[in-house]
Formats: structure tokens, sequence, C-alpha cells
């Protein structure tokens, strides 16, 4: 639908956004673990992957793949990706979008967010699909919070996406992230992809919407007017250099 570039929109109240790049760099460096292949890789994903079933107790997992208890894989799903596509959509989403919702909550209060949408996500995704035995894997369902956070805090704010995959545009954030979320909601009751999550989407979405109004920084408003950019550089115009009033010009010396 689209993909997201870049947003002129400066911190106000951190340095930088640590938890942000932190998150990225963990998935980065999981996703490159798991990529190994082999048995390895598939006891990650089995073993760290959200289950339904499990959870629900309508399965049991086989003792090569019991590698966490099942109430922690409501957290460790988020950090497993399928490819690198999987992977770099959802971490040019985490870039985009990150750093303002941490900057709006600060470092740990952006970390428990981050976690709890994960969480949101896994939870409607069991709630819609119990005896699910397949693993549930990604980013997907935290980042989802984080653009419904984006959304109520920043809509005014424009970015650059490609819309469609191949057309720049330079518009608010408004139009590009309610129709994503959307199309989310269309997707979970119209039943679409059935490789996608529609649930941990709107899972994240819902408790994204909720927690950024208890957890951001007093002074931040919801649907801001007034945006921090980035620093233009401004260059002064010099006065123009005009020829000293002398005599005519003679040759020589």
């Amino acid at each position: 639908m689209f993909i997201p570039l870049h947003d002129a929109n400066s911190l106000k109240y951190i340095k930088a956004q640590y938890v942000t790049l932190s998150i990225i760099a963990l998935n980065v460096i999981i996703f490159a673990l798991t990529s190994i292949g082999g048995d390895y890789a598939e006891a990650t994903i089995i073993g760290l992957g959200y289950i339904p079933a499990i959870i629900h107790h309508l399965a049991t997992l086989p003792a090569a793949y019991d590698i966490v208890p099942p109430n922690l894989t409501y957290i460790t799903y988020a950090f497993l990706h399928a490819d690198i596509f999987h992977l770099g959509g959802n971490m040019l989403f985490l870039w985009v979008f990150g750093d303002n919702i941490e900057d709006a909550l600060g470092h740990v209060k952006f970390l428990i967010f981050y976690l709890l949408c994960a969480a949101a996500g896994a939870f409607l995704h069991g709630v819609i699909l119990p005896d699910s035995q397949a693993p549930l894997i990604g980013a997907s369902g935290a980042i989802a919070g984080i653009v419904a956070a984006y959304l109520l805090l920043h809509p005014r704010v424009k970015v650059w996406v490609l819309a469609f995959g191949r057309i720049p545009l330079r518009i608010p954030a408004i139009y590009p992230l309610i129709l994503w979320v959307a199309v989310q909601f269309v997707m979970l009751l119209w039943g679409g992809d059935q490789q996608v999550s529609w649930p941990a989407h709107v899972g994240g979405i819902i408790a994204g919407a909720l927690l950024i109004v208890v957890l951001k920084r007093r002074n931040v408003p919801l649907f801001d007017r007034a945006i921090v950019s980035p620093r233009a550089v401004v260059v002064e115009k010099e006065p123009p250099i005009t020829a000293p009033e002398t005599g005519p010009v003679k040759w020589g010396r």
C-alpha cells in the first residue's frame, strides 16, 4: 500500500532514540542467527513463536521445542521474522515513526509501550484463532501500536512515502496512516490473506491508541498543531561587492 521513508519531525525531549535503535539492532541480530536454517531455526520459531493452541492448552509442545514458558511467547514472538522483507518492512516503520513515540513517552515507558502492544497483538490473535497451531511471529503487532500512537500525536506532520511502492509523495501523516489502520480492520472483518495476522495488527492498534493517552508525557498534546521540524541551514545574503570609487584605471604599475 505504501512504504514510509522519512518524517520531518525532530525530537523535543530526548537526545537520541536509544530504545528504538536497540530494538532494531536486536531484531536484526536475531534474524541473522535464525537465518542459519535447519533444526536450529525451526526450534527457535516453534519454541519462541506465539502458538494459540499451546496457550489455551489445546495442544502440547514437544520437549525439544520447549524453550521458554508459554506465556513469555506473548513477547518473544515479536522478535522473530520469516524473511528479510518481513524484517525490513517492520523495521522501516519502526525507524520512521518509533523515535517520536519514544520522545513522547521517554525511554522506559516506550519500551513498556512496545512490549504491551506486541502482547496485545498476540492476545487478540489467540482470541480469534484459539486452536491455531501455527506459530505467530513478527513485530507487526508492536509496529501497529506505534502507527496508532503516531496518528494520534502527529497527524499533521509531513511524511515522505512511496505510494504503491513506486510513487514518492510528501503528505500529512494522517492520510497514509489512517488508511493503513482502516485496511487492517477491513481485512480482519473480511478475512483477507491468511498468511497475515490481521488480528495481531488490530490488537496492536487498539493497545497503541489507548496506551499513548495513558503513558505520554503530560505536556505532550494529542493531535498537535505545533510541529518541530529539523533546523534548516540558513544562508544570509551578503551585500553585493561594489568597486571602490577611484579614478580611471591605468595599465602598468
